[in-house]
């Protein structure tokens, strides 16, 4: 597993807006998790056949730090979104342990938040309603209101607290899905291709509404996308899952994927997405995905061009 590690000087940080004031951070550590999944017998097999668990994950040990920004990169089906939920008690590893803060994860915790690809609003509810959705329970009326309007000023919303999901974009619409997800206040947010079904353009600009959103209120987030530029602009450290030793075996489910690549992501946020030390280490992110710096994927004929952009 190689760490690399360069320096670009960090770009001014444009005004941010305040959170909610309790807003905090938790370590996560993940130690040799493994996840194996068990298929059924096919069809006409004999009474009593089994079929072998098939491995997803296996050895995944890492720390994620208070505060800290971890981008999760792999091939499709490499096990990233599993691993999301398994930080989040959505899942169980078959084996290996989770702790959160220093405690061990048991179910579903309070302690961290989802947000999806898709927003996942309730149609019938109003934009601040959906908010609120994601407020801890037992929480005052008062309070919940004042933070629900703080989250809606800190994604932009405001002007639309009273507008059905229909009425607003698909970008506004996922907005409102982050600060619903950020309304407990969570040590811990898990985001799965939260930009993945939006346009290039509003995808660039929840890049970086996602950086306001850290600036004021740095939970320690775990992203998965297979956006190799939106890893680099958007992370402090990157990490790369596959097989270490065959991706046949991978591809065919004979072992499973661990952490391949691990890459620390220099400079302060925002960055240059046009940095040259940045295009160095997307390049090494893209051979560990297994493309070439022509965007060719390894065994593919030329004719055939793969690009590079998302991944």
């Amino acid at each position: 597993m190689s760490t690399v590690s360069t320096s670009i000087a960090p770009a001014a940080a444009p005004a941010r807006t305040s959170a909610p004031a309790d807003n905090t951070s938790f370590s996560v550590d993940f130690s040799d998790i493994g996840r194996s999944f068990t298929a059924k017998p096919e069809r006409g097999a004999a009474r009593g056949s089994t079929v072998a668990p098939r491995p997803v994950l296996r050895d995944v040990s890492l720390t994620v730090q208070p505060g800290e920004v971890l981008a999760i990169l792999g091939t499709s089906g490499c096990g990233k979104s599993t691993l999301l939920r398994i930080a989040g008690g959505l899942d169980e590893p078959s084996t290996g342990s989770i702790r959160i803060d220093g405690s061990p994860l048991n179910g579903i915790d309070a302690r961290c938040a989802v947000g999806f690809q898709e927003p996942r609003l309730l149609p019938w509810r109003t934009i601040a309603d959906n908010v609120a959705l994601g407020l801890p329970r037992r929480i005052g009326r008062a309070e919940g209101k004042s933070r629900v309007a703080a989250l809606l000023e800190l994604v932009g919303l405001t002007s639309f607290a009273d507008h059905r999901p229909r009425a607003v974009s698909g970008g506004m619409a996922q907005r409102a899905s982050l600060a619903r997800a950020l309304a407990r206040n969570p040590g811990v947010l898990l985001l799965d291709e939260p930009f993945g079904a939006l346009d290039a353009l509003t995808r660039l600009k929840m890049q970086d509404l996602l950086l306001d959103v850290h600036a004021a209120a740095p939970t320690t987030i775990l992203l998965v996308t297979h956006d190799v530029d939106e890893a680099l602009q958007l992370a402090d450290r990157i990490i790369l899952l596959g097989a270490d030793d065959d991706a046949d075996d991978m591809a065919g489910g004979r072992t499973g994927a661990t952490i391949v690549q691990e890459l620390v992501v220099p400079g302060g946020r925002p960055r240059d997405r046009g940095s040259a030390e940045l295009a160095e280490l997307r390049g090494r992110l893209l051979a560990g995905l297994g493309i070439d710096r022509h965007g060719q994927a390894r065994g593919v004929a030329a004719t055939h061009t793969i690009p590079h952009f998302p991944y």
